[in-house]
């Protein structure tokens, strides 16, 4: 099963276990089906609650936070993540605080499906990776899809936080297959963290690397390369929850080499923040500061040759693990 066909049976559970649970967004109704097909089949089968919006994401995000507020189920979807800058206030200044600033804890069940990333040809304004201007943001959680995590699961765990989340997808996943490795390799879960390792590995690897889903695949194959061409062998471990992460979860799966990519730019990131949180508890036992991975400071291409010279990929990790391990 490819991993949009996954989110869309996800989504088409919601729905069918929650008579409350509504979806918004821009072209989401059928034939169309929204911009990616996600939504496939959903206004067909619940009419009435599948509610197709204005091009207006600051309107579709605040009636998915009424809807909450009001004891319901919200799924808002944001066409390109690029654009849930247009509804930062209705999810920054209303939805995470409506938590908690009405004198006692009002759940609000609320995912924004935000598409994100490069790799697709879509050009500088529908192709950035925005995760890190939510972080740290007081009750707002933010995840990431995965090959590795079973939509339906990481709904149902971001539904049960009562509290705003906003679902990242990395567009290039979509057409992915859902577990799929490198026979080199084998995934194991626990809980809401993957793990992705070469087969009856006992010994702790040369380097961990942590990234998001989207970078997964990138991940793999620079530990791919690197095990074949260098000997060196990698852990990688990819977190359904970006924030708040779980920190305590990844300690028992690193060594003291610990490189971190995400397709962001660099300053005041994810990968940052796992940074600080693994340094404050491993400072004894790295043998050197967590490595962080960013795309280029740039504005994002259309053109291929030129888009992959700025995003993360498979080299810009291999080189970066290499050098960590060379010091």
């Amino acid at each position: 099963m490819r991993v949009a066909e996954n989110l869309n049976a996800a989504l088409h559970g919601l729905l069918d276990d929650d008579p409350t649970a509504y979806m918004l967004g821009e072209d989401i109704l059928d034939p169309y089906g929204g911009a990616f097909k996600v939504t496939k089949g959903l206004s067909t089968r619940f009419p009435g609650r599948v509610i197709g919006t204005p091009i207006s994401e600051g309107a579709l995000t605040g009636v998915a936070a009424g809807l909450a507020l009001t004891g319901n189920t919200a799924v808002a979807e944001i066409m390109f993540g690029d654009f849930v800058a247009l509804a930062f206030d209705q999810l920054c200044n209303f939805a995470s605080k409506s938590v908690s600033m009405y004198g006692r804890r009002l759940p609000l069940r609320m995912v924004v499906r935000c598409p994100t990333g490069g790799g697709r040809g879509y050009g500088p304004t529908h192709s950035q990776s925005l995760q890190k201007h939510f972080v740290g943001m007081p009750g707002l959680s933010l995840y990431e899809m995965s090959p590795f995590h079973d939509n339906r699961a990481v709904f149902a765990a971001m539904l049960e936080r009562g509290e705003p989340c906003v679902f990242f997808e990395d567009k290039v996943l979509y057409t992915r297959q859902m577990d799929l490795v490198d026979p080199l390799f084998q995934v194991r879960g626990d809980d809401d963290l993957a793990v992705v390792e070469l087969h009856d590995s006992d010994d702790y690897p040369d380097c961990v690397i942590i990234a998001p889903g989207g970078m997964a695949h990138r991940a793999l194959a620079a530990m791919r390369s690197l095990l074949v061409e260098q000997e060196i062998s990698c852990r990688l471990l990819v977190p359904s929850r970006l924030y708040p992460l779980d920190v305590e979860k990844l300690l028992p799966f690193l060594g003291d080499v610990v490189l971190v990519a995400e397709e962001s730019t660099a300053g005041g990131t994810w990968g940052s923040e796992v940074a600080h949180l693994l340094h404050d508890r491993l400072w004894d036992r790295l043998r050197r500061p967590v490595r962080l991975v960013h795309s280029r400071a740039e504005v994002i291409p259309t053109a291929a040759h030129l888009e992959s010279q700025v995003l993360v990929g498979e080299s810009t990790i291999h080189h970066a693990v290499r050098e960590a391990l060379r010091g």
